[in-house]
């Protein structure tokens, strides 16, 4: 459990910033800070196991049934991984604290942080692939709330945008090859997975799956050519720039091919394309680093050829390259990690990173420069420091594979190396070589120890590791004795002026552009799609949707057989007969009635209404009920909606047009009728679960009420879902109603609105007193609703819309300003604890060892009361009556603030007290 906790940790922390940012910011950054230490002292206690060569496990139920489990796995990849996401992530809210500005919400930051972390931690401890994938997305997420965290930047949200759009779609590529993949092995568990190379690697599947694993690994650690969005992810603050481009997000991708390195590696295919990636991808980004002038740029394209670099090693698919591998991971993480805060103390004090401004900072800052100089050289691969011993051993590994010629891969490695050797030292030279300048934009100093300590323990591990490396790295890294060895190796590089104009004047395509260009014309192609078929015109739209359906119908019954079927018809019973002779005069009668709205709407009401007893007369009592609820709550809400309508419709359409429509009706009409005739009259092709259901709804479940069994027992993630989208579409509504009322163009029609009727008809006596009495007997009968839902036909939905109701009832009785006035709480904190309700209710079957929402239930006796029930499942369809019951009322609270608007007149007659006290 530890393991799982280690994840949930910082998601749990996440709550926490925005609570103590009142307690000042010190507080709020402590607060953060000790959320990823606890996870970090969590991982070190479980460390000594891996370090001895175990692995540690835990494994939560989620969906057995679909082979998704909560499955965390510990073992000595990610306990490196995990350990730089807290342990540099500890640094960082450190740095945090002190370079983000008053102005800055710190709380919204460190919110957005520990999500991250918690995301990345997911990642690397995850032991079921497709758990693996839902942590994966939420980087993306995460990544584009922190990177485009300045919002007033355009350069920050578009950089935000660019690369959710990137990673998100190779998430997608993603996905489906480790669908693939789980398919090939038939688990999705990677314990399992991995042992299994030679089963996948046989497999027909296996090209499909490598690519797109690899899209998805690639385009999140911004390999060529989708390294584009990495540098302009630079518009984000300098602690998201350091923790998210040296040892988080960007080494996803690489922790994704490490982990899948044993049953992926060691085929041809997987030579060419990860090796070659990487090859490219470390040469082209090391010699555009070359001649940036932004310091973080240069650091940006820095960062994507070291990955390149790591990739390349990975891709040669020998032990030998993998550890290298894994030892410059630890390595990059650390020296670019305080580069980057390097560069954003020099921004923070200078106010400009573009070393044409720069030069000259050694006299002025020098705990920043040694800083500097120590992470720069190693990055280099300058001895005796730690980037030295790993950037030696690629060499060596590159020297030994054979890439298109013998001598190929090691002249271009060697080359990538040499590059690398000359952005760090213009790093070093245009920010702090030089004579002091008098033209800073302001003057340079050094920053106060809670700006430079951070990378200043990270420049001490650098020369650790360089100086010790068997005592520093090798207990994380179990070959490091033999990849550190090896003859040094000084490389330098001149920049001359004549190659940098040589630069400057070569034309050269640049990502951005071309990724702007594509955006651009996917937006017009769509848009030129959209304004085609959704012209304004909702008969149309409705129209071609209709068109499109009975189309695919029409063909798939042209290629059936047309036999009648051959189950016995029921006697047509009169009181049947009559219900669907009204159903049907009201449906006909509304085409021609449409014009008077409120007609219309009880014409669709008396439709609604009269089809519940068509579902009781087929044995559907829940569904009867959860219709006429559904109905009224729908006909109640649209009544009020008339208020803000004009009383009849705009003039109709042209006669050929209506002739169309009508066409389309019937088509439609013909089409629905015979596939329930043709559904009726058949028996089904395969045996229906409803039988299972029947069965197992008393003993499975402990109700007789086999609908509300499957709803919150069988059924109840399908539910989960549901209830998640219904309190997102109320607060759609919600968020739409601001906008509208926020409108310019609602405020002008508004103003211009006549004045409404004082009439005494407008809040009759009778309705309000009525409304009064049912409003307390509404809600005993929606508790009694909930109460026997297990049982009986009812349950939390049904519950939710009886109490929903009764307050509509108010509205349509007493108006908006009386109503809203009385309002006592916020409707979305109903949403809220309907869906939290709803969670605990399946997380509590995990202190049971059993899967989520799985439910229980046992009979207990007390005096002098007889034996009665208790289910677990209550408290899940109490989670459900909340978010029913929330969302109703808030969108009953959006029409409610239009009605306001329009200001509508108070209820003369409330009979009862004001609130306001204005009354006394």
């Amino acid at each position: 459990m530890s393991i799982a906790l280690i994840a949930a940790l910082p998601f749990l922390g996440a709550l926490l910033p925005g609570l103590m940012i009142r307690a000042g910011r010190d507080a709020c950054a402590a607060m953060t800070g000790a959320v990823t230490l606890l996870a970090l002292i969590l991982l070190a206690t479980n460390a000594p196991t891996v370090l001895a060569g175990g692995t540690v496990e835990t494994r939560i139920d989620w969906l057995p049934a679909l082979g998704l489990n909560a499955s965390f796995m510990l073992d000595g990849l990610g306990l490196l991984f995990a350990g730089l996401i807290l342990g540099i992530g500890l640094l960082i809210i450190l740095y945090a604290r002190y370079y983000l500005a008053e102005a800055d919400p710190m709380g919204q930051f460190f919110t957005y942080l520990l999500l991250f972390q918690g995301a990345m931690l997911g990642i690397v401890l995850s032991n079921n692939i497709l758990l693996l994938l839902i942590f994966w997305e939420l980087t993306s997420l995460s990544s584009f709330l922190l990177i485009g965290y300045w919002k007033h930047l355009p350069e920050g949200r578009q950089g935000a945008r660019m690369a959710l759009a990137v990673t998100g779609g190779g998430g997608l590529c993603l996905i489906a090859g480790m669908l693939i993949l789980g398919g090939i092995v038939g688990s999705y568990d990677l314990t399992v997975i991995l042992q299994n190379k030679d089963q996948i690697q046989a497999s027909d599947w296996y090209l499909p799956a490598l690519i797109l694993i690899l899209l998805g690994a690639f385009t999140k650690s911004a390999q060529f050519p989708f390294h584009f969005w990495l540098p302009h992810a630079m518009a984000a603050p300098t602690p998201v720039s350091a923790y998210l481009h040296s040892a988080t997000m960007v080494k996803a991708g690489l922790f994704l091919m490490a982990r899948l390195w044993p049953v992926l590696a060691g085929t041809p295919e997987w030579f060419w394309i990860v090796a070659t990636t990487g090859l490219v991808t470390m040469v082209v980004a090391a010699t555009i680093a070359l001649f940036k002038d932004d310091l973080k740029a240069v650091l940006a394209f820095s960062t994507v050829s070291h990955l390149g670099m790591i990739t390349m090693l990975l891709g040669f698919g020998t032990k030998a390259a993998a550890t290298v591998a894994v030892f410059h991971i630890i390595n990059h993480a650390t020296f670019k990690a305080a580069l980057f805060m390097t560069a954003g103390i020099v921004e923070h004090a200078a106010h400009t990173r573009n070393l044409r401004r720069l030069g000259g900072l050694r006299a002025l800052m020098p705990i920043t420069f040694t800083i500097a100089l120590l992470a720069a050289l190693a990055m280099a691969g300058i001895p005796p420091l730690n980037g030295f011993l790993s950037k030696e051993l690629m060499l060596q590994e590159a020297a030994l594979t054979v890439w298109l010629t013998p001598w190929a891969m090691g002249v271009l490695a060697t080359t990538g190396a040499i590059l690398s050797a000359g952005y760090s030292f213009r790093f070093l030279a245009g920010g702090f070589l030089g004579p002091v300048r008098d033209d800073y934009p302001h003057a340079p100093h050094d920053p106060g120890p809670g700006l430079w300590a951070a990378p200043a323990l990270l420049a001490g591990l650098v020369v650790l590791i360089g100086l010790f490396p068997m005592v520093a790295a090798a207990w994380l890294v179990d070959v490091a004795a033999s990849a550190v060895t090896g003859e040094a190796v000084r490389a330098k590089i001149t920049l001359c002026p004549r190659l940098r104009r040589l630069w400057d004047a070569t034309p050269r395509p640049e990502a951005k552009p071309i990724f702007d260009w594509v955006i651009e014309g996917l937006a017009t192609a769509t848009r030129a799609v959209t304004e085609r078929l959704h012209d304004g015109s909702l008969s149309r739209a409705i129209a071609l949707a209709v068109l499109a359906i009975a189309g695919a119908a029409g063909w798939a019954f042209l290629g059936g057989s047309h036999t009648a079927g051959t189950r016995a018809l029921l006697a047509v019973e009169p009181a049947a007969l009559a219900v669907w002779a009204v159903v049907m005069l009201a449906a006909l009668a509304l085409p021609f009635l449409h014009r008077n709205r409120l007609v219309a709407l009880v014409l669709t009401g008396v439709v609604g209404l009269l089809i519940a007893p068509i579902f009781a007369l087929f044995s559907a009592p829940d569904l009867a009920l959860t219709q006429i609820s559904v109905e009224v709550v729908t006909i109640l809400l649209m009544l009020l909606a008339l208020n803000f309508l004009p009383k009849s419709t705009p003039l109709e359409s042209r006669p050929l047009r209506r002739l169309r429509d009508a066409g389309i009706a019937g088509i439609a009409g013909l089409g629905i009728g015979g596939l329930a005739w043709a559904m009726l009259t058949r028996a089904p092709a395969f045996e229906p679960i409803s039988g299972f259901h029947l069965a197992q709804s008393k003993p499975g479940a402990g109700g007789t009420n086999a609908v509300n069994t499957i709803i919150v027992d069988f059924r109840g993630y399908d539910t989960f879902g549901e209830i998640i989208v219904l309190g997102i579409a109320a607060l759609v509504i919600f968020a739409l109603s601001e906008t509208l009322l926020r409108s310019p163009v609602v405020t002008r029609r508004l103003a211009s609105t006549p004045p409404q009727r004082e009439d005494g008809d407008r809040h009759p006596i009778m309705l309000v007193v009525a409304a009064r009495l049912l409003l307390p007997m509404a809600m005993m009968v929606g508790v009694y609703i909930y109460l026997r839902g297990h049982n009986m036909p009812g349950g939390g939905f049904v519950a939710g819309l009886v109490f929903a109701i009764a307050y509509l009832m108010q509205y349509l009785a007493s108006g908006y300003v009386w109503s809203h006035g009385r309002q006592r709480y916020d409707h979305h904190v109903l949403i809220g604890w309907g869906v939290l309700v709803a969670s605990l209710a399946g997380v509590g079957a995990w202190a049971f060892g059993l899967p989520f929402l799985t439910s229980g239930y046992d009979y207990f006796t007390i005096w002098p009361l007889d034996e009665f029930e208790l289910a677990t499942a209550s408290i899940f369809d109490l989670g459900v009556f909340l978010c029913v019951l929330g969302a109703v009322l808030l969108a009953l609270a959006s029409l409610a603030r239009l009605g306001l608007r329009t200001g509508e007149a108070a209820n003369t007659r409330p009979f009862d007290i004001d609130p306001t006290g204005k009354d006394r």
